[in-house]
């Protein structure tokens, strides 16, 4: 078959099916897709919850537990450690296929029959208020994570310790305030920064240590603003910088700002690849249209698959860790292969289609919450012959009688769930930080939306009312319910109000920080405000003289100057 351009059935605008891509359908047995690529993320990252947690009671024991689904969800909801547990037996929710009815219909009635997790927060220690998480230790607010430990107010990190309000961080530790750290220690105020250490307000550094204020250096020590010091002079300049005033620390990224603005940057962040095309995507190799990826092989339309590996993969959100051929499928990993149209299907899992919240099952289609099953359809058991014999049937009943959204987009064997039977509302999930939309335009695409609960904290201090410096403020204030300085009056999901604890007061003295005047969701929204797009633009280098192409995730309209991979690295220091 030759590529074939198709119009997406959502946005409308066209798009490209390659060569390659029809075999990759044939390879998973599906029909070409009729959403685009970047709506199929979009529909995929919506089905994950991010950074939301909410009180509500359990429909097991009716306590007050926390959760990602609030009490307003229509999802039944149990206590994570009763989930897990065989307390319950999600087969006894088990239902025969109706052929009078659409498969989303019966599958949609299914959801809401089989309890749903409170959370997904697996093997953790003293971490109750995290989820996405696994292997937590002592973490607080930390959502997306693997393997970390004294982490608070964090997201997509992994194998970090004693960090606080960081966003895709790896291997590191003692960080503040940064984005995109890679085994690097002491890094605040920074973003992509890989194998530093002690490194303030700072961007796209690799080897260095001791840098304030720098950008696009290469293994130095003891510099401020791009310029060299002696280490007893750099050791003065920092004392002067005095970091602990919130007055001096905005003054200085005002004016790290301005000095970023007037340097390049590399057409594309990452590392170690071959044929890849995308963002952020490191030791991988015919990883094309794809972002935050490591060791990927043979993967497109891909996000998030930070642990290795993901290969022979096509439209996978999240997480990878020994994934192969996978399609159309949010959140999947460790050891899985062969799942599509599914969401949560993982560990060891195989040859799933139409799942969710299934782990080490094999041979299921259309289930819900199943642990160590083979061959079931909406949660009955068949044996190996008669699933066999479904499941086609099915599957031409699907293509002859589909489900029609409220939108009238046709939905047959080969899409993944609609938007509007998401677990989630659209500005609960990971698509809301990467592709941002207004409540209005959400409804418009035929997402739900969740309105925000009404706080009602009683705030004991405003933040303009906490002193300057870290120096002045005493242990009172974690007795505090702080106002955050947005007062609700932005559009980062701000909770109008927060405490300090603790281990917080101590990470900021013991570091000259002062205390932060916003909220945890604001400070993450503005955190990663400037992070590229998950679109990209066909460029030219802008160094004068070279004729070099390539696919970027900076738009024309930016302001940075964007060199291609060999004009950068023969400019950086």
């Amino acid at each position: 078959m030759n590529q074939e351009t198709k119009q997406c059935q959502n946005c409308k605008q066209g798009f490209v099916i390659e060569l390659e891509d029809f075999d990759f359908y044939e390879k998973m047995t599906v029909p070409a897709p009729t959403w685009c690529p970047s709506c199929r993320a979009k529909r995929r990252l919506a089905a994950r919850d991010f950074r939301v947690l909410y009180k509500r009671k359990s429909d097991w024991s009716g306590n007050e537990i926390f959760s990602i689904f609030s009490e307003e969800s229509p999802y039944k909801v149990y206590e994570v450690e009763v989930w897990q547990s065989d307390k319950w037996d999600p087969m006894e929710y088990g239902q025969e296929y109706d052929f009078k009815k659409t498969f989303f219909e019966q599958y949609r009635e299914l959801t809401l029959k089989v309890p749903q997790p409170s959370t997904t927060n697996w093997d953790s220690v003293n971490s109750d208020y995290c989820t996405g998480a696994a292997g937590l230790k002592n973490c607080y607010l930390t959502f997306v994570a693997t393997h970390n430990e004294d982490c608070m107010y964090c997201a997509l990190i992994n194998d970090t310790k004693n960090s606080i309000d960081t966003t895709r961080t790896e291997s590191s530790e003692f960080c503040y305030e940064s984005f995109g750290v890679i085994k690097s220690s002491k890094v605040f105020f920074s973003s992509d920064c890989e194998e530093c250490v002690d490194v303030w307000f700072s961007k796209n550094l690799q080897g260095c240590m001791n840098c304030i204020g720098c950008v696009n250096l290469r293994n130095k020590q003891y510099y401020i603003f791009n310029q060299s010091y002696s280490k007893e002079e750099y050791k003065k300049k920092f004392l002067e910088f005095d970091f602990g005033s919130v007055k001096n620390l905005e003054n200085f990224k005002t004016k790290t700002e301005e000095l970023f603005a007037k340097n390049i940057v590399r057409y594309a962040h990452g590392k170690h690849n071959f044929n890849v095309s995308g963002e952020y995507i490191n030791n991988s190799k015919n990883v094309r249209n794809s972002f935050y990826v490591n060791n990927g092989e043979d993967c497109k339309y891909v996000q998030y698959l930070f642990t290795p590996s993901s290969k022979d993969c096509m439209d996978f959100s999240l997480w990878g860790d020994n994934a192969e051929l996978i399609y159309e499928v949010s959140s999947c990993g460790e050891n899985s292969s062969q799942i599509k149209l599914s969401y949560r299907t993982y560990r060891g899992s195989h040859n799933c289609t139409y799942c969710m919240q299934c782990a080490s099952s094999s041979y299921l289609f259309g289930c819900v919450g199943l642990q160590k099953k083979q061959y079931c359809i909406f949660n009955k058991q068949y044996t190996k012959e008669e699933y066999e014999a479904l499941v086609p049937k099915i599957i031409e009943h699907m293509d002859e009688m589909p489900y029609v959204d409220k939108k009238g987009r046709v939905y047959k064997y080969g899409e993944f769930f609609p938007p509007e039977h998401s677990l989630f509302s659209y500005n609960e999930t990971l698509v809301f930080s990467d592709f941002p939309m207004t409540k209005e335009e959400a409804l418009s695409e035929g997402y739900t939306w969740k309105e925000p609960d009404q706080k009602k904290y009683k705030i004991t201090i405003e933040s303009k009312l906490i002193p300057d410096h870290i120096k002045d403020v005493g242990d009172e204030i974690i007795s505090e319910t702080v106002e955050c300085a947005h007062k609700g009056q932005c559009h980062c999901k701000c909770t109008s109000a927060f405490k300090i604890t603790k281990q917080e007061l101590d990470f900021y003295r013991a570091n000259n920080i002062p205390i932060p005047r916003l909220c945890h969701n604001c400070r993450h929204v503005l955190r990663v405000k400037n992070q590229s797009p998950m679109k990209l633009w066909h460029r030219h280098c802008m160094k004068d003289g070279c004729n070099n192409e390539f696919e970027t995730s900076y738009s024309p309209d930016r302001k940075e100057i964007v060199y291609c991979e060999s004009c950068y690295n023969n400019e950086v220091a």
